[in-house]
This record gives structure tokens, sequence and C-alpha cells, in this order.
């Protein structure tokens, strides 16, 4: 589904009216499709229900949605915020059939007529306004404000896009009331899946409002969601007569002597995710605790430093897997210092090294530590080697790319695309609302915010995830969108099943291949 800013969906409208669907019919499917969601959340027949009507066309909607609703029983109130045109087609239609109209209000009447609602329907500002909140639409907000604080209060939906939401960054007005869900029209808002927007909207639904298919302004939208179908047509298939080596190798480089957990949990996503076989190296120190408690994989210890990290040698120990591996994880608890940039380097890089591992060419995933060490590779990015995918979170793409977290997180879909571009890498820029960005520009949006997988690990087993469904023969970037959404899903169905406060990263390698059948079924 394509992620739209303002002038995108007015530019989808424009084209849908000169291929045939005209305004005043797209308004009417809105309204209609938003008086049968409404309807669906609280019914219709003697429930009260007030609409917040704005001067403009999101406030047009609401009008057809309030003369529906009126049709099908419901006591629907509109209240007329900064005024409509003279000339108003909409408002007759409301009026004609029995929707009652207060274009004037004292605060107690407002108020009252808040408090008594079963429904709030917020249709004032949408996708063509950004200012600031003032005048009587910022007096009406601080009277919702204060209605919604109490017990008993009535669900407020937002039409098309919550009041004082900034379409495009998902800034959020001083003054603007968090909604229980947001019925967006057409297409999802791209502030409505950036934060602090997404929280605000609440639950985001997108209603079909009956746009021209097949228009040009949309195909070169290069923004789009992550969705459940998508994922499930392209998870690898599993033949009947298939064997370990159908399903790939992982070689998965990883842990130190105080990140052990780092080895366990991204290897076993490994196993978890399908691959046919994974080798997890780690210093030598480490493997004997991995080995016990991870018997699945195939083992090599690796030479280490004194401080029990991978010292810059140890990549020769590797220099023999060239035929033997799919593709290689690289970074989960790692550790920095000079020996281990060193030993990336030859991973991934060095060619004419004597410490060459002969795996360049292969895909290869680096995360965590691994990127803080990338990060001290001069001019990396020009390196000859083979497809690569980053998984940093916001401070690891600080460290990556000199920006500031908070300049980061501001534009998170325009940063991981300016520099996977730049890279020529798959970009996986994590947090709530991960972002995927391809090495040409595209980019998806898995949207997924748990609050329940802020726990350590738990970006270790995205890792083992993604580069278990690289080894399964999925390109880069398909792996990388089908893993994210994977791995956040399993978290979902957890949280569902045991709350939010408490959910572990291993918790994740037994719910993945239950969440990945669920897929594959739906």
């Amino acid at each position: 589904m394509k992620i739209v800013t303002a002038a995108q969906m007015a530019a989808i409208e424009q084209a849908s009216e000169r291929a045939g669907v005209s305004t005043d019919t797209l308004m009417e499917n809105a309204g209609l499709a938003v008086a049968q969601g409404a309807r669906e959340l609280v019914g219709a027949a003697g429930v009260r229900i007030l609409i917040l009507v704005g001067p403009g066309n999101n406030g047009a909607d609401g009008l057809v949605a309030a003369r529906h609703l009126r049709r099908w029983g419901a006591e629907v109130t509109c209240f007329m915020v900064d005024g409509r045109p003279e000339a108003d087609p909409k408002m007759d239609c409301a009026l004609e059939y029995g929707v009652r109209v207060i274009e004037r209000a004292t605060s107690g009447t407002l108020d009252r007529m808040l408090a008594r609602s079963a429904l709030v329907i917020d249709s004032i500002l949408g996708t063509g306004q950004s200012r600031p909140l003032e005048g009587i639409i910022k007096q009406t907000m601080v009277f919702l404000a204060n209605v919604r604080a109490a017990a008993k209060r009535p669900m407020l939906l937002a039409l098309d896009l919550p009041t004082g939401l900034n379409t495009d960054t998902g800034e959020v007005d001083p003054f603007a009331v968090p909604c229980d869900i947001t019925f967006s029209l057409g297409y999802p808002k791209r502030g409505l899946l950036a934060f602090p927007g997404a929280a605000h909207a609440g639950e985001l639904r997108v209603l079909d409002i009956g746009v021209s298919d097949g228009l040009a302004e949309e195909s070169e939208i290069r923004l789009e969601t992550v969705e459940p179908h998508w994922v499930a047509q392209h998870l690898p298939r599993r033949p009947m007569d298939a064997h370990k080596g159908t399903f790939g190798h992982v070689l998965a480089v990883a842990g130190s002597r105080n990140y052990v957990g780092a080895a366990y949990l991204s290897s076993q996503a490994c196993v978890r995710s399908g691959a046919g076989l994974t080798t997890l190296a780690t210093p030598q120190s480490v493997y004997p605790i991995a080995a016990a408690k991870s018997t699945e994989p195939i083992h090599i210890p690796l030479l280490e430093d004194p401080d029990g990290r991978v010292s810059s040698g140890a990549a020769g120990a590797l220099r023999d897997g060239t035929s033997r591996y799919t593709n290689i994880l690289v970074g989960c608890g790692l550790g920095v210092s000079d020996g281990t940039v060193q030993f990336v380097e030859d991973l991934l890089f060095n060619r004419n090294s004597d410490q060459f591992s002969g795996l360049t060419n292969l895909p290869a995933l680096v995360d965590a530590d691994g990127l803080t060490n990338l990060a001290r590779i001069d001019r990396w990015w020009e390196k000859e080697r083979g497809p690569m995918v980053l998984t940093p979170h916001p401070g690891e793409m600080a460290t990556l790319t000199g920006l500031a977290t908070a300049d980061i997180q501001q534009d998170r879909v325009g940063v991981a695309r300016e520099y996977a571009v730049r890279w020529g890498v798959c970009l996986v820029l994590k947090g709530a609302n991960t972002i995927i960005s391809q090495p040409d520009g595209a980019v998806r949006l898995a949207a997924l915010a748990n609050p329940g997988m802020s726990t350590g690990g738990t970006g270790d087993v995205l890792s083992g995830v993604i580069s278990g469904l690289m080894a399964q023969g999925l390109p880069a970037a398909v792996a990388a969108s089908c893993g994210v959404y994977l791995h956040g899903q399993a978290g979902q169905d957890i949280v569902v099943r045991q709350g939010e406060a408490g959910l572990a990263a291993s918790d994740l390698l037994t719910q993945i291949p239950m969440t990945l059948q669920r897929l594959k079924q739906a």
C-alpha cells in the first residue's frame, strides 16, 4: 500500500478526476465509508454522534458521513468549526436528512454535547492544513481535550487526519487531541506512520474511496507499507523433496566475552527462520559456552584478543568458506577495537589481504557492533563486495552518518533512502515502524510499533531472521522486508498472549516458526 504526502494525495485526486472519477464522487465515497466504519464501532440507531465540521473538504466528508449515519437512525449533531462556504450542497443534504447543525455554541453547550456523545468524529482539518491551531479551532480542541480527560469519555475518530497533525512529518500541534482511531482516506498519509503522529492517531484504518486504478501518479510513489499478504507471497517455499542444503548455510560471526547471548540469539534466529545450516564463529573463550547452549549450529572457535574479542587475524580461519556458505551475518555482540575493525574489513572487503577470508562476494548482513566497526573503515562503501544489508538503530545510524540522532528520527524515511542509495546497500532503520530502504531508492515501512520489544537482544534476533531468509534464496531487500515484518508480528503475537512487560528476546525464537506458519496460511 502506497504511503503519500499531501502533495501526492492532491495529485492522485486530480489525476483520478481526469480519469473520470470526480472529486465529488470521491467525497461521497469517503463519507459513506467513514459512516460505515463508525457504525461498526458504535452502532447507529439511537446512538449520539457529534461531528466537528471544518471549513474545507474534510468538513464536507464529515457532512456526508453525518447524512448516512442519520439515515441509519443515529442522533447526529454537526458543530460548525470556523464556518462553511455560503453555497454548501453537502450541508443542504445533511439538513434534509434531519441532521442537527449548530453554527455557534457556548463553551458549556459544546462541553455538554461532547460529553453526551458516544462518538466524536473530527473532520475539522485535512491534509491541506499545516499551520498552528488558533482561534475557534484551538478553542474547540481545548474543549475536546477536557472532555477526553474525563473518566467516561466519548470515542474520538479522526476523519483522514487528526486535526493538528502534520500530514507529511507527523509533528503534532500542542493543542491537538489524541484519537482512538483514524480512518485515512484512500491511502495512509506519511505523518500517520511517523512518530509522534502515529501514536497520536491511534489505530489506523485505510478506507477505499474509489480512486481510479493504474494512475501514474500512484505508481511513481516509492514509499509503501509492508503488508502481510505481500510477505506471505514472498516467504520461501519448502518442497517435499528438500534437504538441509536446499535452504542455505549462514555463517554467523558474533559474540565476545561480554556478549555471549548475542551469539546465541542471532544464530538461533537463523535456525528458527528456516536456514538449512548455520555455522557460528565465536571467540575461543565464547565457543564452549555457545556450543553448550546452542546445539544446532556448527561451531568455529576464532582467535581472540586479551579482552575476549575476535583478533585482527581471525578472518584467516574462515578462508575456505567460499563454496560452503550462502551468506554472512556479522556484528552481534562482536565488540569494538582496532582488531575487530581489521577483522571486519578482512571478512567483508580485503581480497588482497593475507587474512582474506574468501567470502567477500557473498551477501552480508552487518548489525550492532559490526556497524560501529564498519564506520571506522575509511570509505567502506567504495570497496568491492557482495550485496549488503545494514540494520542500524538510530544511534548506530548516527555513528555511521555523523548526523544527530534527533535529525535522523525527524526524517527517518528521507535519511534511510539517502544513505541506502549513497552506500548501495539495503538499509533497515530499526525502531517503531521500521524503515527498509533499497539501493534504488524504493522504501518500505513496516507499520509495527511494540514497546514490549524494547529489550536487549531483540535486534540480534532480527538479524538472524533476515539472514535465515537470505540463506533460503530471498534477495536482500525482500528478505529484509519479510524479516522485519515476521520479527515484528512475532513480537505482537507474544504481547497478545502475555502482555508488553517482561518479553524476552529468547521468547521470539520459539514464536517465529509459529508466526511464520500462520503468515503462510493466511
